[in-house]
């Protein structure tokens, strides 16, 4: 069995017998190493020059958390949760249908929102821990079940960087899809323009939003019970401290400051600490808690932060352990003369791969290299190729336990800890994007 293989076995069992991610991914690193004859020494070795790789990201997610504790603290997030639960309940009285409605307005909202922090407004997973927290109290009063919702933000921050060259779209798309497949083509006959990968990934992309229409309509559209403490209290009226104009003013200058200081420097770190530092003081919560507050932040995305390195280590234990080329290589051997197979097979590879390593960013330069003149070999047309390439990349980043793409629903669905990340965000996500993925990933192949 290949290393890849047994290590991917190894981590999702470990995750679904309920073992910590950040321990499923180290006891499989060392399975895998071990496997591909590499030493003990080798395998630390290579994990720890891996963890590098994370500890950047996992310093962006703990400032962020940092961040959102002190909005918390202000009040602001508490005001906008009581006024959407007034309205829900204003609307929802005597009108049963309203509750729906806003119930699809609420989705709508996180598409739209998780679509711009990729595209016009790129933060990506950012915006999540800020503004989904907020909301849970509202979810509650729907009964709404947080693994719809969690396939929701899913999609939104995977479908535009998949379709659209736009903010990460453009990295994706152009930087390194075309350009791989480019690389990867060169003598070979086959070269792509940057306006071909958007249309190669147009039938998959046709498969996420199949999939996420199953995940609202029939797999999660059941109400969902959840122990809320705002409906503990419903007969007794909560004091909240009141916030002036000039409050708001600051709260606001603090949110619009953190945005543009990540958009100018690249650094959510940045971002994360100016708008902690412009709320702390400007007095919005006592200067003595401000290092309990920022403490706060930083256990609350610790769980993710600690992933994220983890993974980056089996990353490098991954790529040093000369796998992913036999992997993709002994596949050759199974698919014959089947160019119908051959798709399959190298959707399937793709797979595997990307949910080690949690990136699809990083899967496509693995495999293009091996995948473009295989896909030659086979008769493949540029288009489709594209397509073979970006949706193997795409696999498993969605399903991922390491994928920030799980990771940053979690982070806010799990504010109150009412969400497992393995059962209510990854194994959904899973099951409702890689299988459609797969399906049209290889229609796409065929027909292109």
């Amino acid at each position: 069995m290949n290393a890849i293989v047994l290590a991917i076995l190894v981590m999702v069992g470990l995750c679904l017998a309920r073992v910590s991610v950040v321990f499923s991914l180290v006891v499989a690193a060392l399975v895998g190493g071990l496997w591909a004859g590499m030493s003990v020494d080798q395998v630390i070795s290579a994990f720890n020059e891996g963890l590098g790789g994370g500890a950047t990201v996992a310093l962006a997610y703990a400032t962020l958390g940092a961040f959102a504790v002190a909005l918390s603290r202000t009040g602001i997030t508490a005001m906008v949760s009581d006024k959407a639960l007034a309205w829900v309940g204003a609307r929802s009285q005597g009108e049963p249908g309203q509750a729906g409605g806003i119930k699809w307005l609420l989705f709508v909202a996180l598409i739209l929102v998780g679509a711009a922090s990729g595209t016009v407004v790129p933060v990506h997973i950012a915006f999540i821990p800020i503004l989904v927290p907020p909301l849970l109290g509202l979810m509650n009063m729907l009964q709404l079940d947080r693994r719809a919702v969690a396939c929701v933000i899913t999609f939104s921050i995977t479908i535009m960087y998949m379709t659209t060259p736009v903010g990460f779209g453009t990295i994706f798309l152009n930087d390194i899809l075309t350009n791989s497949v480019n690389q990867a083509g060169e003598g070979l006959g086959m070269h792509v323009s940057t306006g071909m990968a958007p249309k190669a990934m147009l039938l998959p992309a046709v498969g996420m939003v199949l999939g996420l229409l199953v995940a609202v309509l029939f797999s999660y559209r059941r109400p969902r019970g959840y122990q809320s403490p705002l409906n503990e209290v419903k007969d007794e009226k909560v004091s909240r401290p009141t916030l002036s104009r000039k409050q708001l003013l600051m709260i606001g200058v603090a949110i619009v400051g953190a945005l543009v200081v990540q958009l100018t420097t690249g650094s959510m770190v940045l971002g994360g600490l100016l708008g902690f530092a412009l709320l702390s003081m400007n007095g919005l919560f006592k200067w003595k808690d401000q290092d309990d507050v920022f403490t706060q932040g930083m256990r609350l995305m610790a769980l993710i932060g600690f992933i994220m390195i983890a993974a980056s280590g089996f990353a490098g234990v991954m790529k040093a352990s000369g796998a992913i080329p036999e992997l993709v290589a002994g596949s050759g051997d199974l698919i014959g003369d089947n160019p119908g197979l051959a798709a399959l097979v190298m959707l399937l590879v793709g797979l595997f791969i990307t949910m080690g390593i949690g990136s699809s960013f990083s899967t496509i330069p693995i495999i293009a290299a091996i995948y473009v003149p295989l896909a030659i070999s086979f008769g493949f047309s540029p288009l489709a190729t594209l397509a073979l390439v970006g949706t193997a990349g795409a696999l498993g980043d969605a399903g991922s336990p390491a994928s920030d793409s799980t990771l940053g629903p979690t982070a806010g669905l799990n504010a109150d800890g009412q969400h497992d990340h393995i059962r209510d965000s990854v194994i959904p996500t899973f099951i409702h994007y890689n299988i459609p993925l797969v399906i049209f990933g290889w229609i796409a192949a065929q027909v292109l």
